[in-house]
């Protein structure tokens, strides 16, 4: 049975946008659909219109950023953010809204204020699944999947830690309005995340129909206070 549509106010849906240049998006777009949500494959600038939310999917990060520049995405994925509205990335997405990648590598969409380091388990073949606490969530714990995934060696003082492995390293996180796990739960059938995101997304769209007041945006630059993930 399909879920009902979620909605910020009577007969206004909320719709939520997966970027869909590479990588994961067809997963994303099937989870938010079984939870209610109208996802939107989101590939142009114009695309950004009438959504709420935005899902950055897990692929090859690289090739994100190329087509990201491609297609002039750049500055209205910035814009969208310092909207308000809630962005969420999984793997590959959560490099691209890092402040900081470390190697020196050059930011794509520096959002977020932590510090991530591309494939910290090791190649396709070091992939693993593990079941997480994330207590914002509740429980029972979260199965992640880790496809040569990212791990956040660095956050920063505003950013809230939702998730850490057995060995304390840092999976999960969120500051403000922007969401972002090293692991795929769209894989692993775990709806909760993209529940959050909708709920985020409703609210923000609330605050747009109505008072006009936004929730304090992620800042498009400039340096924050920062801490240890350890």
């Amino acid at each position: 049975m399909t879920a009902a549509p979620m909605t910020a106010d009577p007969g206004t849906p909320v719709r939520i946008g997966v970027l869909a240049l590479q990588g994961a998006f067809r997963e994303h777009l099937e989870t938010l659909a079984g939870i209610g949500v109208q996802g939107v494959p989101v590939r142009l600038p114009r695309d950004l219109a009438g959504i709420a939310g935005l899902i950055l999917p897990g692929g090859e990060s690289t090739t994100i950023r190329r087509l990201i520049a491609r297609w002039e995405l750049r500055g209205p994925l910035l814009d969208f953010a310092a909207s308000g509205a809630p962005m969420f990335g999984t793997c590959a997405g959560l490099i691209v809204l890092a402040r900081e990648i470390a190697g020196g590598e050059e930011p794509i969409l520096p959002l977020m204020d932590v510090t991530v380091r591309r494939n910290a388990f090791g190649r396709q073949l070091d992939s693993f699944e593990t079941d997480l606490a994330v207590p914002v969530l509740g429980d029972p714990p979260v199965h992640g999947v880790f496809i040569r995934a990212p791990v956040i060696e660095r956050v920063g003082a505003d950013v809230e830690v939702l998730a850490r492995l057995d060995d304390g390293r840092v999976v999960a996180v969120r500051e403000r309005n922007l969401l972002g796990t090293a692991f795929h739960p769209e894989l692993a059938g775990e709806t909760r995340f993209h529940r959050l995101i909708a709920t985020m997304a409703a609210e923000h769209q609330e605050r747009a129909e109505g008072s006009g007041h936004r929730q304090q945006p992620t800042r498009r630059g400039g340096a924050a206070g920062s801490s240890s993930a350890a």
